[in-house]
């Protein structure tokens, strides 16, 4: 038994029958007959969500566990092995279902074997948490980053009824994605959509609805497994959601929960972690397997994030041995059973990588690099540059806060939290802050990639953590203290979540470094004092002063309710109706590249170029090349023969951006703004 289910038997919990299985199937069958619009829309999303964990959850159970997190990593494994299945034999995206769905009927008589499944209450007040949370989402749904990029993919899966890797790229003549090129996360919207019955625009606009709930479920699940403990769960939850949804405002980046970036972030890490807490409490080969399934997951879905957490968990097993010298072996598999996954996955993309610009960069690319991201780099050299210590302070009052209460952990060494707090914590600002480090990663995930260590160092951890000693040093007093520290954080330094970064917007660089030296400090301390005071408190008091902490941070994130100023809009409804009935399937359509970027999001094309920054910068792809023409034909009015030469058979001009040029060519539709010729 795991840790998560051992947690999911405590106190009192409700046993679920058979009949419960079939719930989420029947609630999609009554979804569909709701409008696709509304609270109907909500109603599909759900539904289907739910139906693609019925195989995970089956699968789960045949291993002898239990949990969102064994759930949601066997429901990707099974859709692993039917998209493989599906892209080896050139079918559709019902392919991949049809053996999803055979796999969990395959695990159902294992499944159904042992005792019927219990949920704790806990289980249910998290999960309508998540859902309270999700349906707020509602109000602030917009595309954001990369959202386009990634809605092509899914609508390609949707729609096409013979697929490839290769044919699912925004370019007919260009090549795989080495971030995407198994677009596992895709195919999980593309599901969402088909059984939802609802165009994949709905599912990445208003999918952060029906995640959400998971998302709570299984960040939740990886603080139980960490802390033992319910309340710490809930607090490590909370810390996660503030950071993440609250602190930024309109959403944070909880609105681009379905894009494969952020679900790795938000959905599989936690899962991941869940699972490898668990196999440290409960050594078991089920355990360990999920490990594996969920590594392969996350690298699948975004290939860097995967050497990101590898870093944590070796910095979470040194602290670990040198703290109690236990579990050391528990660590290590764990860690194993992560890097085995990940370099099999980086060996089938290494050909890919080779052809990429930003893996081992020449100078050229490094100073362009440095030129993209000048107020999060300090710069000493060609090969002697670190991320700005003010970027762990960017988040605002929480992160923060977690810098402050890192030391604290000298206080709990013997616990497994103490270890992850103070080992992953310090490895990802060595990681970061080192200039004879930072650069190495860098050259195997890129700068771009890199920078976004500082979002897996494990902040709520340890929120949590120095919440439970605070509250065994300070005592009921710990509420008014948290509360005027969340205050005072939150007036002071409420965080930078722009783009650009301005670094004087967020805390002062000191602040890190101060933590930093204070965290490596304790760990040394730690280790080699033995008999320091353990002082915890665990119950409601420490998840009572987090959530007073947040409050702060919560009024600030719902004050600021509304969609961000930078949502992408898409095109016109009408321009998209017009192109679905005139352009066909697969048909390459040339255009500048903001048209085109936001056409493939909107139709199952082709297209010549779209912005490079969000383009892989590949020899196959040469996105700045693709871009310049684009420019230079719409500016020139011509030749012709630019367009031919990408295989295109429509051109669609856009007169806001292209100017009003005229081409002797078909008009197949024309209005106030767009124009769409017919190439012979």
């Amino acid at each position: 038994m795991s840790a998560i289910t051992a947690e999911l038997r405590l106190g009192r919990a409700r046993m679920l029958p058979l009949a419960w299985w079939l719930a989420a199937p029947a609630l999609l069958g009554l979804s569909r007959l709701a409008p696709t619009a509304g609270v109907g829309l909500g109603f599909r999303l759900i539904a289907a969500t739910a139906c693609l964990l019925i195989p995970g959850a089956l699968i789960a159970r045949a291993l002898g566990l239990e949990g969102a997190a064994p759930t949601f990593v066997w429901s990707l494994a099974a859709l692993f092995v039917g998209m493989a299945v599906m892209f080896a034999v050139h079918g559709s995206i019902w392919l991949a279902a049809a053996i999803m769905a055979g796999a969990g009927l395959a695990a159902a008589p294992f499944a159904f074997r042992g005792p019927a499944l219990r949920v704790s209450a806990w289980t249910f007040g998290i999960f309508a948490l998540g859902l309270a949370a999700g349906i707020a989402l509602w109000w602030v749904a917009s595309y954001g980053g990369d959202s386009f990029f990634h809605l092509g993919r899914v609508r390609k899966l949707v729609d096409f009824d013979s697929i490839s890797l290769r044919s699912l790229d925004e370019y007919r003549d260009g090549g795989l994605h080495p971030g995407y090129a198994f677009p596992l996360f895709h195919g999980f919207l593309a599901l969402i959509s088909k059984l939802a019955g609802v165009d994949p625009d709905a599912v990445v606009l208003h999918g952060p609805t029906a995640l959400l709930p998971l998302s709570f479920l299984v960040t939740y699940e990886s603080g139980v497994a960490l802390f033992r403990s319910r309340w710490a769960g809930l607090a490590t939850m909370l810390a996660s959601f503030a950071l993440l949804g609250l602190a930024p405002g309109h959403g944070g980046s909880l609105v681009s929960l379905p894009l494969a970036a952020n679900a790795s972030r938000m959905l599989i890490l936690p899962a991941l972690l869940a699972l490898v807490f668990a196999y440290v409490r409960d050594r078991s080969w089920p355990l360990l397997a999920s490990v594996a399934a969920a590594a392969g997951a996350m690298t699948l879905t975004h290939p860097p994030h995967s050497a990101l957490v590898l870093i944590v968990l070796a910095g979470f097993l040194v602290a670990r041995a040198l703290l109690v010298r236990r579990d050391v072996v528990s660590i290590g598999a764990a860690l194993l059973a992560v890097a085995v996954p990940t370099g099999a996955v980086a060996l089938w993309l290494r050909p890919l990588l080779h052809e990429t610009a930003a893996h081992n960069p020449g100078a050229k690319e490094l100073r362009h690099a440095f030129a993209s991201y000048p107020t999060e780099l300090d710069v000493f050299g060609l090969h002697s540059y670190r991320l700005k210590p003010e970027l762990f302070g960017r988040g605002g009052a929480i992160a923060i806060a977690a810098l402050v209460l890192l030391p604290l952990a000298v206080f709990a060494r013997r616990r497994l939290w103490a270890a992850l707090a103070l080992g992953g914590m310090l490895a990802a600002l060595s990681a970061s802050l080192l200039t004879f480090v930072f650069p190495h990663l860098a050259d195997v995930v890129s700068i771009s990639q890199a920078r976004r260590l500082v979002g897996f160092s494990p902040r709520a951890f340890v929120i949590a953590g120095g919440a439970l000693v605070l509250a065994r040093l300070l005592g009921p007093l710990v509420l008014p203290a948290a509360l005027a520290a969340g205050i005072a954080l939150q007036l002071t330094m409420p965080g930078n979540f722009g783009s650009p970064y301005r670094p004087g917007d967020g805390s002062p660089g000191w602040i890190t470094w101060v933590c930093f030296a204070a965290g490596g400090t304790a760990l040394l301390v730690a280790a080699l004092i033995r008999r320091l005071p353990q002082l915890e408190r665990d119950g409601p008091l420490a998840a009572a002063a987090v959530a007073v902490f947040l409050l702060p941070v919560a009024v600030h994130g719902y004050s600021h309710w509304s969609p961000a100023a930078t949502a992408r809009q898409p095109l016109p409804a009408s321009l998209v109706h017009a192109l679905r009935e005139r352009v066909p399937e697969r048909a390459v359509v040339f255009s500048d590249p903001q048209t085109a970027y936001e056409l493939v999001a909107a139709l199952p094309v082709y297209v010549n170029a779209t912005p490079a920054v969000h383009s892989s910068d590949t020899r196959a792809n040469h996105p700045a090349r693709r871009d310049r023409e684009a420019e230079r034909f719409f500016h020139d009015g011509g030749p012709l023969s630019v367009p031919r030469r990408y295989g295109a058979h429509w051109l669609l001009v856009d007169r806001v951006l292209d100017g009003d040029k005229r081409f002797s060519l078909p008009q197949r539709y024309s209005d106030g703004r767009y124009v769409l010729y017919r190439l012979r």
